[in-house]
């Protein structure tokens, strides 16, 4: 069983930045894939960044593509999303969660273990 937990949400003026943390404990494995997503009210949740455990590789939806940089800190068992330039369209509840293996994927469905997730909130 892993845990999750997501923090660092909150309401933020459109142009400003956050920083959302996912720290993980619980029986945790060396390869794996951390995927941060996000929901907006009346949508499905959508795929916005991943970072593999081994290599540290990214992968970016379009949208945050430029704005948005995925981290991690193995020995923190913590992975870390950086949003700057925000906009109205980025506000939304932020989960992560994380698949066992090494292929990255943008469909919730592929992913094994998810965070309660953090509100963010852009103002115009």
């Amino acid at each position: 069983q892993v845990q999750l937990v997501e923090s660092g949400g909150g309401l933020v003026q459109a142009g400003g930045s956050l920083r959302l943390s996912c720290a993980a404990s619980g029986r945790t494995y060396s390869g794996y894939v951390m995927g941060w997503f996000r929901q907006a009210p009346g949508n499905e949740r959508d795929f916005v960044a991943a970072i593999t455990s081994s290599y540290g590789n990214t992968y970016y939806a379009d949208s945050v593509k430029g704005r948005f940089t995925v981290s991690r800190d193995n020995a923190k068992n913590t992975v870390y999303l950086q949003m700057n330039s925000l906009k109205p369209e980025d506000t939304a509840v932020y989960y992560c969660a994380v698949r066992y293996g090494s292929s990255v994927y943008a469909h919730p469905n592929e992913y094994d273990y998810w965070g309660q997730g953090t509100r963010v909130t852009v103002s115009s």
